[in-house]
C-alpha cells in the first residue's frame, strides 16, 4: 500500500480514537431547562433526538447531568469525557446550564452525527457575578419590537450558553411610543413572558425603569409614579433589581430622585423581598453630580448600587473615586450605537456615518475588548445597553468576557460562528467578522481591505446551504459586507465626480463663470452606476432580515420608527460629496451682476482650503488632514474619549461634505490644536468654521491662553469666522496652542465643543 494512503488511514484512526462517538447518548438529568437546551439544540444541528432518561441504555453513551457544590463557586461547572460517556456537574442550576452549554460550544455537530473528544476535561468559575444584556421590547428598537415568545426564549436560551446570567426589561412606558405595528403581543403581556422565560432559566431580571414624570417635588407625581410602578411590580413573576438612570432620559435633581427612589424599593420589597435598587447620575450638570456625591457618602441603606452609564460626567475611575469604597458600580456599555455614543467607533469615515449611520449592524470584537478589559475591572458586573439585534456579535463577546476576561477574542468568534453559522464556518465566519472591523479602520477611499471582505463573505454564501442562507445572522455580516462594499464604490465614483467639476471650475478665466458652472452641474447630475449588483444584492438581504429577524432596515418598506434607528436602507444613496452645497453656491453665484465677481467666488470654492502663504490648514474631520490637532489618548487609553479628541458628525445635506464631520472634545475638556517653528514676529489670522449636532452652551477660543474671542454661541447656519492672533501670543519659539472650550459645568451628552475646518493665515 502506498505509504501516504497509510499515513492517512493512521491519522483517521488516531482522530477516532479520540473522539466520543455521541450520537446514540442518553441524557440522564432531572428534568429543567439544561436538559432541553441541550436535547433541542443538539437536535436542531444533527437531527438527532436524544431521550430523557433516569439511567443510560445498554451499550450507549450517557450525558449526566447533575448539581454538586464540589463543582466550585457559584456558577462552576466541571466537564468530564470518560468512556462510558460525558458528565456536567454544577455548582448550581446556574452552573448546570453553564456547564451544558460549554458543552454545545464543545461538541463536534453536524447533520447525522455529534461526538466530543475523549480528552475533553474542563473546569470553570465565572470572573463577573453580573453578565447581563438589556433586552428592551418598544417601538425604538431596530428588530426587538417584531419578536413574538418564542424567539425572545431562543434569544435568552442562546445568551445562557455563553454564560450570560442577567436580562433587563424595559416597562411599557418609556421614552419611546406607546405602541409599535411589529408588536406580537402587548408590551405589559410581553415583559412578564420575559420575566417568566427568565425564571424558568434561572436567570436574574433586571428592570431599567425611567422616572419619566417632570416634577417629583410633587407628592401627586410622586403618588403616581408609586401606583404606576406597582403595576409592574406586581405582574412580574421575577425581579431581581430595579435600574433607574438619573437622566437619559428623565431629568430629576438627584435629592427629589433619592426621595422618589427610597418610596419605590418599599414598594418594590412588598412583591419581591429581595429586589435591589439601583440608579445612574446620567446627565447630571456639575451641580447635581456634586449634590448626588454628598447623598451617597450619607449612605442610603435603601441603595444597592451604583450605575455608570452613557452621558455620566466624567470617568468610570472618577466615579470610583468620588464613591465610598463599599459601594458596588454595575457597567451599562453602549454596545449598539457607532456614532454619538459613549463608546463611538474611533475616526469612522463620514461616508459610513452618513449611509450605515448610528445603529447599523456593528459586530465589534476587538474593540468591545478593550472596552472590556480597561475599564470592567473596577466594576461589580455588567448588563449592556442594545437596541436590537444589530450588536449581536458584541452581546456574545461581552458575555464570554465576563466569564473569562483573558478568553481569546478570536476563540469567541470561532465558538459564535460554530454553534450559530455551523462548524465548517467556524474559522471562515469568525475571520469574516474581524475584517468587518477591520472595514471601518481609517479612511474609506483608501481601505481596499472592503473588497478583499466582500470577497470571502461572497465565498462563503455561494457555497452556504439553504439553512445557512435564511440564518439571520449569517445575513447580518452579509448586508454589512454589501453595504460597505457598495458605499465605497459610491465614494470613489462620487470623490471623482467633484474632482472632475472642480476642474472645470479651475477653468473657469478662459472659459466663463456661467460656462464653467454648467459643465461642473453636468458633471455632477450624472448618473452614476456605482456597482448597481451590490446595491440589489442589499436590498434582498434587508427583505431577508426582515422575514428571519425582524430588523426594520427602512422606514416606509419595513416601518421602522426613523431612520437613525438602524434603517440605513434609506440611506444607502445618501450624497458623499459637495454636489449639493455646490448647485446652491452656483444659484447664487449666477446672481452676481458681473463676471469679476462670479470668478472671485468660484475662485474662493477651488482654493477653499488653500491658506496662503506661510499658512496651515486642517480638515478636523479627517484623520488625514489634521496635523495640528492635540489628539490625545485615544481609543485605546480612552476609549470614551473623555480625554481625548474624537471624530465627530453633524448635519449633512446642502452644506460642505468638509461640515459634516468635525474634531470635537466632551465636557469640560479643552479641544486643542498645536502649531510649532511660525514666525514669532509675524502676524496671523485664525479662520475656523464651529459645526456639528449640538448647539448647547457657549464656546470661547483661547492663543497660548490669550483670548482670541469671548464666549459666543455656534453661528447657525455654520460659516467661516475670523479672529486676529493676539500680538505676542505666538511664543519666541514658534510655538501656537489654541484652546477651544464649552461653558463648564453644564450637564446632558456632553458635546458642543466641536471644530470642522481651522485655517492659520500668515497677514
Amino acid at each position: 500500500m502506498d505509504m501516504k494512503c497509510v499515513a492517512t488511514l493512521l491519522c483517521f484512526a488516531t482522530q477516532a480514537a479520540w473522539a466520543l462517538d455521541l450520537s446514540r447518548a442518553v441524557v440522564v438529568a432531572p428534568p429543567g431547562k439544561a436538559a432541553q437546551t441541550l436535547i433541542e439544540e443538539v437536535e436542531k444541528r444533527t437531527s438527532i433526538r436524544w431521550t430523557l432518561g433516569a439511567t443510560a441504555a445498554a451499550g450507549a453513551p450517557s450525558i449526566r447531568l447533575e448539581v454538586s457544590p464540589s463543582a466550585g463557586p457559584t456558577e462552576s461547572y466541571r466537564i468530564l469525557v470518560n468512556a462510558g460517556g460525558v458528565s456536567v456537574t454544577g455548582a448550581d442550576a446556574r452552573g448546570l446550564l453553564f456547564g451544558t452549554g460549554r458543552l454545545l460550544l464543545t461538541m463536534d455537530m453536524g447533520r447525522g452525527g455529534v461526538s466530543i473528544a475523549d480528552s475533553t476535561r474542563i473546569a470553570s468559575s465565572p470572573k463577573y457575578p453580573l453578565r447581563g444584556h438589556q433586552l428592551g421590547y418598544r417601538p425604538k428598537t431596530n428588530s426587538y419590537d417584531g419578536w413574538d415568545v418564542p424567539m425572545w426564549e431562543q434569544y435568552i436560551r442562546d445568551l445562557a450558553v455563553f454564560g450570560t446570567n442577567a436580562i433587563e426589561l424595559i416597562p411599557p412606558r418609556s421614552d419611546d411610543d406607546a405602541d409599535s405595528p411589529h408588536f406580537p403581543i402587548p408590551p405589559m403581556r410581553m415583559m412578564v413572558e420575559m420575566s417568566r422565560i427568565s425564571k424558568e432559566y434561572g436567570l436574574d431580571v433586571w428592570i431599567w425603569y425611567p422616572a419619566m414624570d417632570k416634577d417629583y417635588s410633587d407628592p401627586k407625581t410622586v403618588e403616581f409614579a408609586l401606583n404606576e410602578w406597582e403595576q409592574v411590580y406586581k405582574q412580574l413573576p421575577r425581579i431581581d433589581a430595579v435600574f433607574v438612570p438619573g437622566g437619559d432620559p428623565g431629568h430629576t435633581q438627584p435629592k427629589h430622585l433619592f426621595a422618589l427612589l427610597e418610596k419605590q424599593t418599599a414598594l418594590l420589597h412588598k412583591y419581591h423581598p429581595k429586589a435591589q435598587m439601583w440608579m445612574s447620575p446620567q446627565s447630571f450638570n456639575r451641580e447635581w453630580m456634586d449634590e448626588f456625591v454628598d447623598l451617597m457618602r450619607k449612605g442610603p441603606a435603601w441603595l444597592s448600587g451604583i450605575v455608570f452609564g452613557p452621558q455620566t460626567r466624567g470617568s468610570l475611575a472618577d466615579l470610583r473615586a468620588a464613591l465610598p469604597a463599599k459601594v458596588p458600580i454595575r457597567h451599562y456599555p453602549d454596545i449598539t450605537h457607532s456614532r454619538q455614543s459613549q463608546y463611538p467607533v474611533p475616526d469612522w469615515d463620514v461616508a459610513y456615518a452618513l449611509t450605515e449611520a448610528r445603529e447599523t449592524i456593528n459586530p465589534r470584537p476587538l474593540g468591545q475588548a478593550r472596552i472590556f478589559r480597561l475599564l470592567q475591572p473596577l466594576t461589580m458586573g455588567f448588563l449592556t445597553y442594545s437596541e436590537g439585534c444589530n450588536d449581536d456579535v458584541n452581546k456574545f463577546v461581552w458575555s464570554a468576557l465576563g466569564w473569562d476576561p483573558d478568553a481569546n477574542v478570536t476563540d469567541v468568534l470561532r465558538d459564535y460562528s460554530r454553534y450559530f453559522i455551523g462548524a465548517e464556518y467556524a474559522d471562515t465566519f469568525a475571520q469574516g467578522l474581524l475584517a468587518l472591523e477591520r472595514n471601518w479602520r481609517g479612511p474609506l477611499l483608501t481601505n481596499g481591505n472592503v473588497e478583499t471582505t466582500l470577497s470571502q463573505f461572497q465565498s462563503m454564501e455561494r457555497s452556504a446551504s439553504p439553512h445557512v442562507l435564511l440564518n439571520w445572522r449569517f445575513q447580518q455580516a452579509l448586508y454589512r459586507a454589501y453595504y460597505d462594499a457598495y458605499t465605497r464604490s459610491r465614494l470613489i465614483a462620487e470623490t471623482a465626480a467633484e474632482e472632475s467639476a472642480m476642474s472645470s471650475l479651475r477653468g473657469a478665466g478662459a472659459s466663463g463663470a456661467l460656462n464653467a458652472m454648467s459643465q461642473a452641474e453636468a458633471i455632477l447630475s450624472r448618473p452614476l452606476q456605482a456597482a448597481p449588483a451590490l446595491r440589489a444584492r442589499i436590498f434582498e438581504l434587508a427583505e431577508g432580515l426582515y422575514q428571519s429577524a425582524r430588523m426594520q432596515l427602512s422606514v416606509p418598506r419595513y416601518k421602522a420608527i426613523s431612520v437613525d434607528r438602524g434603517a440605513n436602507l434609506d440611506t444607502v444613496d445618501a450624497p458623499l460629496n459637495s454636489r449639493l452645497w455646490l448647485e446652491a453656491r452656483f444659484l447664487e453665484i449666477r446672481k452676481y451682476g458681473d463676471e469679476k465677481a462670479r470668478l472671485k467666488a468660484l475662485d474662493e470654492i477651488v482654493n477653499w482650503t488653500n491658506p496662503g502663504p506661510g499658512g496651515f490648514y486642517d480638515d478636523l474631520g479627517r484623520t488625514a488632514r489634521q496635523p495640528h490637532l492635540v489628539r490625545g489618548v485615544g481609543f485605546d487609553g480612552d476609549p470614551a474619549f473623555l480625554r481625548s479628541a474624537l471624530t465627530g458628525f453633524g448635519r449633512a445635506g446642502a452644506t460642505r461634505s468638509s461640515w459634516w464631520d468635525h474634531a470635537e472634545s466632551l465636557n469640560d475638556t479643552p479641544l486643542e490644536m498645536r502649531y510649532t517653528d511660525l514666525d514669532s514676529k509675524a502676524g496671523y489670522r485664525i479662520r475656523i468654521v464651529y459645526a456639528g449636532d449640538a448647539s448647547r452652551g457657549k464656546l470661547r477660543l483661547t492663543a497660548n491662553g490669550v483670548e482670541v474671542h469671548p464666549w459666543m454661541e455656534k453661528p447657525i447656519p455654520f460659516r467661516p469666522l475670523e479672529f486676529d492672533i493676539p500680538a505676542g501670543a505666538v511664543s519666541g519659539a514658534g510655538e501656537l496652542k489654541l484652546s477651544f472650550t464649552r461653558e463648564a459645568g453644564l450637564g446632558g451628552n456632553g458635546r458642543g465643543c466641536q471644530l470642522a475646518e481651522v485655517w492659520l493665515i500668515r497677514k
